[in-house]
């Protein structure tokens, strides 16, 4: 809410009383008598107004709430409430994030998340790793193709493994798409969420050498599926040191939701970035009445150094 002051008068009558038909806005009546002698009494005088202005949604309380206890295999939760800490109903979330229902629902769809006995939670990736390397598993052995995963036969033979079968759609809501046969339901597993899935283990030992990288990467990733640099927009940051290219993760996922809070994540890390490596990391900013032009502008400087070469952004 912000108010707004004015500078016309603005008087309070309280509902009721009888008005000069004159001050009418219809103006139905023009009769100066009984102009003159109706009257209403005026209980304040209001210096301005109270308007309703929209904002972004605060996700990134979201964001903590949720990776305070993250789900992980075979856990138990005890009866007690002590056994209830860190975990958050859909009413306790709408209690603590400032956001309309719809913002709620797509911030925790883009963060991956779960409900579980009517707590909402994101999966421990070690967890995700674990469901996902069995489906992988398991197609080998049975025979499926990863364009058209037989949802009862994945859940039938994962549970037999010991998973439980909201975990294990999870994880295939999570890396798939759903596809209707007359056979029955099949999943269509991304290529792309697959292969950035494994870069993102091959790069938790830090950075490493592109070729290196590279060749790890694509040893790891299924069979039938390619390793793209461009799947990692948004997942890593390269640095050129001599004659070598070298690359570590750096994931859009971590930084802060903000516009002020991203800028300033983002030059601690470079001060300096080009736009092609810039526009990643800014591009999913939503901030109501400013464009991303807006955003470079207020919170980032530009400098071109010559007509043909690309602008470069640092802090401002």
């Amino acid at each position: 809410m912000k108010f707004v002051g004015t500078s016309n008068s603005m008087f309070l009558i309280p509902p009721g009383e009888a008005v000069a038909a004159s001050l009418r806005p219809d103006h139905t009546n023009e009769d100066a008598t009984v102009a003159s002698a109706a009257a209403a009494s005026i209980i304040k005088v209001a210096p301005g107004s109270i308007e309703l202005v929209r904002t972004a949604p605060r996700l990134d309380k979201l964001r903590s709430l949720l990776r305070e206890r993250p789900y992980v295999l075979d856990e138990d939760l005890g009866d007690g409430s002590e056994d209830k800490q860190g975990l958050y109903t859909w009413q306790d979330l709408c209690v603590l994030v400032q956001s309309s229902d719809s913002e709620l629902l797509e911030g925790l769809n883009s963060l991956s998340a779960v409900e579980i006995d009517g707590f909402w939670r994101t999966v421990d990736v070690g967890s995700v790793n674990t469901v996902l390397d069995m489906i992988l598993h398991n197609s080998v052995l049975h025979d499926w193709l990863l364009n058209a995963l037989p949802e009862n036969a994945v859940l039938s033979v994962m549970e037999a493994d010991g998973f439980t079968h909201k975990i294990v759609a999870h994880c295939l809501s999570r890396f798939g798409t759903k596809v209707e046969q007359e056979a029955g339901s099949c999943w269509k597993l991304d290529e792309r969420l697959v292969c950035l899935q494994f870069a993102r283990r091959a790069l938790a030992a830090g950075k490493m050498k592109l070729n290196n990288f590279m060749d790890k990467w694509e040893r790891s990733i299924p069979s039938g599926m390619r390793a793209d640099l461009q799947m990692l927009e948004g997942e890593v940051l390269y640095e050129r040191l001599g004659a070598e290219t070298w690359v570590h993760a750096f994931s859009v996922a971590d930084l802060p939701l903000t516009p002020a809070e991203r800028f300033a994540a983002l030059f601690r890390e470079r001060p300096r970035w080009e736009w092609k490596d810039l526009q990643p990391f800014i591009r999913d900013l939503r901030v109501p009445g400013a464009s991303s032009e807006g955003l470079l502008i207020k919170y980032a400087r530009r400098t071109q150094p010559s007509a043909d070469s690309d602008p470069i952004f640092t802090a401002r």
